[in-house]
């Protein structure tokens, strides 16, 4: 007997094995659909007490407070559905979910940041969570300047990027990406960190890439701008979605860069510096 439940609970214990093996293995090939469940789920949770408006690709939740500006927030999310799909060549596998928030510290609070971090939108695993723009527009000017200057253009350009990469991209990157088709799209640009006369540096993009939260904002987020624009212009604009696409084939970016631009990445990531360091 004693043989016989060792033998059993053996092959239990290598049944469980397989189990665990291939939950692994659907988690990593799809970790962004379960990423996207999970806080989609925690959304629903969280804003369940929200109004909600749909448009033709948008579900829209918000505070009452917020309800004579969902029109104009649906009309320029839809906008920038269109563009910015446009300029991918792809869209969206599903519908995209925004949130907004009435006041600063509630969309910090979603995510657990300090509350005084400043951020008019941020895209988060196939949702956008925006700021009011009763909260940095006055009334008179929000029909002119919140789909110009407002956050819908660069966080739905970030979902493509992820929908493009499926998930497998870094943080440099999809800003750079996401600056570039919005500059592109609207003319926005943020100014120059430098134009003060604040002394030129800028960053390795493997700091770039470990590290960008802890780096100084305003010049990481222009190196990524740089970046991109620097491709674009040297490689041609189609480089920029093929290099996402290799990433979305599940290349490391080194690779993808390589692969797509038909040099080594040492040598283009040093000529990217030269460039840069050359136009400053």
């Amino acid at each position: 007997m004693l043989g016989i439940k060792t033998a059993v609970s053996a092959k239990n214990l290598g049944l469980v094995l397989i189990l665990i093996l291939v939950v692994i293995l659907l988690v990593s090939r799809n970790s962004q659909s379960l990423m996207r469940f999970m806080v989609g789920q925690e959304i629903n949770l969280k804003t369940a007490d929200f109004d909600h408006y749909q448009s033709e690709h948008y579900d829209i939740k918000y505070t009452s407070i917020d309800q004579p500006y969902v029109k104009l927030i649906a009309a320029a999310a839809e906008g920038a559905y269109d563009s910015v799909s446009a300029a991918f060549g792809i869209e969206p596998a599903r519908r995209t979910v925004i949130v907004v928030y009435p006041d600063s510290s509630s969309l910090s609070k979603s995510f657990g940041w300090d509350k005084d971090a400043n951020a008019m939108g941020v895209y988060w695993a196939g949702s956008i969570r925006i700021l009011s723009p009763r909260e940095w527009l006055p009334e008179d000017d929000m029909q002119l300047y919140f789909a110009r200057e407002g956050p819908m253009v660069h966080e739905f350009a970030h979902l493509m990027v992820d929908e493009m990469s499926r998930g497998n991209y870094n943080r440099w990157w999809t800003e750079g990406m996401a600056q570039y088709v919005e500059k592109k799209i609207t003319g926005f640009e943020f100014s120059s960190p430098f134009a003060d006369g604040k002394d030129f540096e800028y960053y390795q993009l493997k700091q770039l890439g470990k590290h960008f939260d802890e780096l100084d904002q305003s010049i990481a987020y222009w190196e990524s701008l740089q970046a991109a624009e620097y491709i674009a212009h040297q490689y041609g604009e189609k480089s920029l979605f093929a290099i996402t696409q290799q990433l979305g084939h599940g290349k490391s970016l080194e690779q993808a860069i390589e692969n797509v631009l038909a040099v080594s990445y040492t040598e283009w990531e040093d000529k990217f510096y030269r460039h840069i360091a050359h136009n400053a």
